[in-house]
Parts: C-alpha cells; structure tokens; sequence
C-alpha cells in the first residue's frame, strides 16, 4: 500500500469516530505536521553527512612473491574523504594513488603495473624510495674523512639512485599504524641496509612513514641513523599525472616551483658546481607556466639526453618547519598538488625517458612526458660539492626528511 492510500483511510477512520472534534483535530494535525516537517529535515541533513563522511580505513593483502618465495604485501590506506593509497614493502612502492578532481570523482594518479612482476623488471623507479643516495654520484665515487669509495655504477659512468640495488630493489619490514578515532591512516617500513651496501660505509637503519591526512595530504617522513660516517639523501620517485595516470602527456600542466636559483649540469646530469639563477632561461618557474611553453627550449643532445626538464632546484629559505616547494594544477580535472618540505633542493623531472616500453596499470603505455616526478632532496652529488648542503650523516645524528604531496582542487 502507498503511503498516500494509508495516510486517507486513517483520516477517514478518524472522522467516522464518536469522539472526533474537528477543530482540535486541526490544532493536533497541524503541530504533528510541523514537528514531522523539523524530523524530516534533521534526518534528511544527517543521512547526508553519514553517506559523505567515510570512515578511514587500513588493510594488506598478498602483492606477489619474490623469485625466492618471498612475499611481497600491498597495503591499502584510506582516510575520512576517501582518498586511497596502496603501496608495497618492495622499494616502499606507492602503487596506487587515488584523488578526486572537482566533480569529486576519484582517479589513479601515480604511473606504475598492475602486479609485481612490472616492478621487478626495468622500470625508472616508479613510485619508489630511491637511496642510500638519490640523484647522482659522479663517476661512483667521493672521498669521506680521508678515504675514497668506489661505488656500482649504473648510469654510464655514475651511480644512480641508490646504485645497482639500491632501495628501491629491496625487501621492507612493514607495519600499519594503529588506526584510532580521527586518525590519519598510515604504515612504517624498516630496513637496515648493511656495511659496505653498494660501496657505501656504515649500517644504516632507515625508516619510511607513509600517510594520509585529513587534509588529503600523502605525508611521507623518511629517517635514518648510521654507526659510521655516511652520505644519505632518500627521495620518494613519484610520477604524476594529475589528470589520470593513463591520461598522455603532462604538458599542460601548469607548474610554480618556490625558488629563484637551480644548480647547472653537464651533459650527463652532474651539477658543476655552481648556482645560478632561473631568470632569463626556460627553468624559470616562479611564476605559474605550463610544462609545455618552454619544454622545446630544451631539445637535448641527440646521444644521452632526451631533453625536456631534470634539474634541482635551490629552494627559497624559510622561516617555517616546511616550506612551500612547488604547486601543480591540471587545469581540466581541477586537481591541484602542493608539495612542501623540510629539504633544500627539489628535483624537477618530466620523464624524459619514458618511450613506451613500459606498460603500466591497465594496459596503460607511458611515453615521453607521460608524468611528472617532484623529488624533494639535498643537492645531486653533493657529496662532491663542499659548497653544497651536506648530505653527511654522522653516528648519533637522526636523518629526517619530510615531504607531503597535499591534493586539493580549483574550479
């Protein structure tokens, strides 16, 4: 029966009745009325809150397994807006990152496979913590209190992120956070990575905090502590692309990046030293451009460099915990990321050497330009560079590098 045909046989029963006054009946009806109309509106208001306000949320499940039997787990993270992170204890791997754009639909903006097996093959460090040195170490080598280290070298002459196996190709210890009322979900990863690990003095124990806030921030703090004098630079390698990780090319993109000076290269990438100034030249970001207008400013050499960006940059100092490094907007999905951090140098790189041969989530070919990475660091090569910040860490010192990738959306 519908409610209309139920609500007229009660009136008609109630007039019918013996002891029925019409004009109390009225002042009755009408007071029942407006107190089902404010019953009504209280719970049509909070139906709304409960359908939009989530509850945040954690989970694991097994990835894969490591040729050697190893399991290898996916965390899944969730806050209150439903913003969702999955990462992997192999190379603290952010596999997943879920965002909504200004209609509130939710959309995969990280580059990266859809199983481990992508992850163990070739890949340019897709979503990973490179280290016990990210960037650079030209010719695998520099000299600490007196004494010269050969590293592995895979970069040409140089060594890359870590080296050969450097974290990213490596085994984590994870555990989630305790998930308590208003909390922000996050997990822990832990590695101690041996003496002499790639050529590098020292046991380092490190730590990788990951999680997600409120205010639909990915805060990733990065720690470390050594029983001998040691270079530690960690990073998190991230590509984005804020209109869907499958989406082309970044190229519209419209970038801001918090800093006047960047530190030139050679051909290969290796800082020379010196500081200068972007003013005047295609690295000029301190006012709001697209990726695109200047990219074919930077053509590259035709032999090593396939052109387009892959530079540090010396960040404005401040007199906060975390300064503001950089904000980019993808103007038809509205997403905007804000990255700030505790570091001094922002390496900006707009996967110039993607060329397709990576097939990624989905089916997904990610070619030239097909993301964004913002890695937030001490100087390439520093090491090097007695000019530059140092990346020294010392017995009884606590590395500690914060950054946070904070999502939000412009109409």
């Amino acid at each position: 029966m519908k409610i209309s045909e139920y609500q007229n046989r009660s009136v008609q029963r109630i007039c019918q009745h013996p002891a029925y006054n019409k004009k109390e009946f009225l002042t009755i009806s009408i007071k029942k009325l407006f107190f089902s109309m404010a019953l009504f509106v209280f719970v049509y208001f909070f139906s709304l809150g409960t359908v939009s306000a989530q509850k945040a949320e954690v989970s694991e499940k097994e990835f894969g397994k490591m040729p050697d039997g190893t399991i290898v787990k996916e965390y899944t993270l969730k806050n209150k807006n439903g913003m969702v992170m999955k990462c992997i204890n192999y190379g603290t791997i952010v596999t997943v990152l879920e965002v909504p754009d200004k209609q509130g639909k939710l959309t995969d903006v990280v580059l990266g496979f859809d199983s481990l097996a992508g992850y163990l093959g070739s890949h340019p460090y897709f979503g990973a913590t490179a280290g016990r040195v990210a960037n650079r170490i030209a010719n695998g080598k520099y000299t600490l209190d007196g004494k010269e280290y050969t590293l592995p070298t895979n970069d040409g002459k140089n060594t890359l992120h870590g080296g050969k196996k450097g974290f990213d190709k490596v085994f984590w210890e994870g555990t989630l956070d305790k998930l308590e009322a208003d909390s922000s979900p996050g997990i822990t990863f832990t590695y101690t990575s041996k003496d002499g690990e790639e050529g590098h003095p020292g046991e380092v124990k490190a730590n990788v905090h990951y999680a997600l806030t409120n205010s639909n921030g990915l805060q990733i703090i990065f720690t470390a502590t050594t029983n001998h004098a040691t270079p530690i630079n960690l990073a998190h390698h991230g590509y984005f692309n804020l209109a869907g990780h499958n989406a082309g090319d970044i190229l519209g993109h419209e970038v801001v990046i918090n800093a006047d000076e960047y530190t030139p290269t050679d051909s290969q990438f290796i800082p020379t030293g010196k500081i200068a100034p972007v003013k005047g030249t295609p690295f000029d970001f301190t006012l709001p451009k697209m990726i695109g207008k200047d990219i074919a400013k930077l053509p590259g050499d035709g032999k090593g460099n396939p052109g387009g960006y892959d530079l540090n940059y010396v960040l404005r100092k401040s007199r906060e915990k975390l300064r503001l490094a950089a904000v980019v907007t993808e103007p038809k999905s509205g997403r905007e990321l804000s990255i700030f951090t505790n570091q001094v140098g922002l390496q900006f790189y707009t996967g110039n050497f993607l060329d397709g041969s990576n097939k990624g989530k989905g089916g997904a070919v990610y070619k030239k330009n097909g993301g964004f990475c913002m890695e937030t660091q001490v100087f390439p090569d520093s090491v090097n560079h007695p000019n530059f910040p140092s990346s020294i860490l010392k017995p009884g010192e606590t590395y500690r590098h914060i950054v946070i990738y904070e999502f939000s959306t412009k109409k």
